[in-house]
């Protein structure tokens, strides 16, 4: 008796959290995604889930001790995604997926809701962080996006951290190369199956500043020189205080082709959609008809949210003023 009603309680929690969520407005709110793809529970041991969990829920809390004190949603998905980049469990930064080449070729983007202004660096090697060199590129020059050997020279100039090809080399990562080398075509059917583990965060502060950022490693066995849907403002990324901002992980060409991020942003700036109409107009419509999969997570200017997704699992998490650090794997379905 207890069991079924303790588990029709559980349920309620977890719809309630799945996908979207309205509410009181929070003094401040952070989403989190580590990645969208094939993720079921058949996949994973139940000791990676608990370091996926783990991982999630420190990455949360680092950004909700800035946002509790009153620092900038910049500054909170800055640090949040440093911490995802620095762990091995997901494709960006030190657990960056291996290009065609054998190199890690990292890409990543940064938006500030308040301005505006944003920073992207693609296909860049040996950045220990490339949110960090995205969010340099912002605030210490005059563009918006920098590539390959010059955004390494540029992040040399003003100091952004480097690390070896040893520290990006997993072994779960050059199995995968491997894998996908020996059976290519099934890779190009099924390009899901390789690349989930892309990062991203979206936050809103306590004075109304909403950010966005995303980093990523892209897709195993990619060819040299790449670049899909993270470090493109508007398809992997977006912020505007007066709508929402999102992060975007799945399938990059076809969120470049939908222009995923801005597209959500602009269905409320433009249609009067709520968060959650947009999203699923986008991500449970558009991009299931054009044959993408993956999903976003995105916070509203009135702090309500979305972790929206089409593909089996997204890694997942949410924090704010009013709801404890929460994070989720599966899909409920």
């Amino acid at each position: 008796m207890w069991v079924k009603i303790f588990s029709i309680v559980a349920l309620l929690l977890f719809v309630s959290y799945e996908g979207f969520a309205k509410a009181e407005r929070p003094e401040y709110i952070m989403v989190i995604h580590g990645g969208a793809g094939n993720i079921t529970p058949e996949r994973l041991t139940k000791e990676r889930e608990a370091k996926i969990h783990a991982k999630l829920n420190e990455a949360l809390l680092a950004g909700e001790a800035i946002l509790k004190n009153g620092g900038s949603s910049m500054d909170a998905i800055t640090a949040t995604i440093k911490i995802l980049e620095n762990s091995p469990l997901f494709n960006a930064g030190r657990g960056a997926v291996f290009a065609a080449n054998g190199k890690n070729e990292l890409d990543s983007s940064i938006m500030d809701g308040k301005t505006l202004n944003t920073g992207a660096v693609s296909g860049v090697r040996n950045i220990k962080n490339p949110i960090a060199l995205a969010r340099a590129v912002m605030e210490k020059s005059v563009h918006v996006m920098m590539q390959g050997k010059g955004a390494e020279k540029f992040a040399k100039k003003h100091d952004i951290e480097r690390a070896p090809d040893s520290y990006f080399r997993t072994d779960v990562r050059w199995q995968q190369l491997l894998r996908a080398k020996a059976n290519e075509k099934a890779q190009l059917d099924n390009p899901v199956d390789y690349k989930f583990g892309t990062v991203g965060a979206v936050a809103l502060d306590k004075h109304g500043n909403i950010a966005a950022g995303t980093s990523t490693g892209g897709m195993t066995n990619k060819s040299h020189g790449r670049v899909g849907d993270s470090p493109i403002i508007g398809a992997g990324t977006y912020a505007n205080n007066e709508s929402c901002g999102v992060s975007g992980t799945g399938h990059g060409e076809y969120f470049i082709r939908a222009t995923v991020a801005r597209n959500i942003c602009a269905m409320m700036e433009y249609g009067g959609k709520s968060l959650k109409e947009a999203a699923d107009a986008v991500v449970m419509k558009q991009l299931v008809e054009m044959g993408g999969n993956g999903g976003i997570i995105a916070v509203d200017k009135d702090g309500n949210y979305a972790l929206t997704f089409n593909s089996a699992g997204m890694y997942r998490g949410v924090v704010a003023s009013n709801k404890p650090a929460t994070t989720v794997l599966y899909s409920s379905k």
